[in-house]
């Protein structure tokens, strides 16, 4: 059920979204070659409580960690570990919500670590960018395709591909809640966006070709089927009136 947030809440959302905009400050200096993505997992899940926050990621769904992170050919949910050791040339994206004044807030970013490859460098500024192109002139009585259409056109005409199962999504009662925010589709279709919807865009762009699996041994690592490397780039939104407020920046 798609849910519209009242004024309370959205303010509530918009503190979680300033302890997510932090943390993923402090993460550019803190990540470097040589860590392990559980000092990464410890680093984020000691900010989130230090700011009154609680991760929301940790126990969902039997979720094992405050964070997802995800490494090169790793698209999302990757889950930290004391084994996966962080290369110079590598690209990491943090994945986390934050429940915060009873409400949850989500945001991922992808980080470039030491000696980055320029193709590694410009999917991650793709990525990104394909956020705020998903973005641009959304408002009251837009559509979720239109925020679709806009992410893949722009994707697909830098020859990057989009990943199709996994997907921005409704978040602030719970992680995910309707609608669903695919990264491909057409203008014009889907449901409608209304003031007060509080809604996750999350695109996630592959260097080669957009299928993915999911790891059988864990049931939540999504890789890339053909080893290309993957960026993820999310932000929370509150939709205007007249636009969008970002409340994760």
């Amino acid at each position: 059920m798609v849910t519209i947030k009242t004024e309370k809440e959205i303010q509530a959302m918009r503190e979680g979204g300033k302890i997510l905009r932090d943390v993923y400050i402090k993460l550019k200096d803190f990540i470097k070659p040589g860590m392990t993505t559980k000092q990464i997992d410890k680093f984020v899940h000691r900010f989130l409580v230090s700011r009154g926050g609680k991760p929301s990621c940790l126990g969902y769904e039997g979720y094992p960690a405050a964070t997802c992170v995800s490494v090169n050919d790793v698209v999302v949910h990757g889950i930290p570990s004391n084994e996966i050791i962080i290369q110079d040339g590598d690209i990491v994206s943090v994945d986390t919500c934050v429940y915060y004044k009873g409400m949850h807030t989500d945001a991922a970013r992808t980080y470039l670590v030491g000696n980055v490859s320029e193709e590694k460098r410009k999917l991650v500024e793709a990525t990104e960018n394909a956020f705020f192109e998903g973005i641009k002139h959304i408002k009251d009585g837009s559509r979720v395709g239109d925020i679709g259409s806009q992410v893949q056109s722009y994707a697909e005409s830098l020859g990057y591909s989009v990943v199709r199962e996994m997907q921005g999504h409704g978040v602030g009662y719970t992680i995910h809640e309707d609608p669903g925010i695919p990264n491909y589709g057409e203008k014009g279709t889907g449901p409608f966006l209304k003031a007060g919807m509080t809604i996750a865009v999350e695109p996630m762009l592959n260097l080669g070709r957009r299928q993915v699996v999911i790891s059988r041994q864990d049931g939540w690592t999504c890789r890339t089927c053909d080893g290309s490397p993957s960026a993820h780039y999310e932000n929370t939104i509150v939709i205007t009136k007249d636009g969008v407020e970002i409340i994760t920046l």
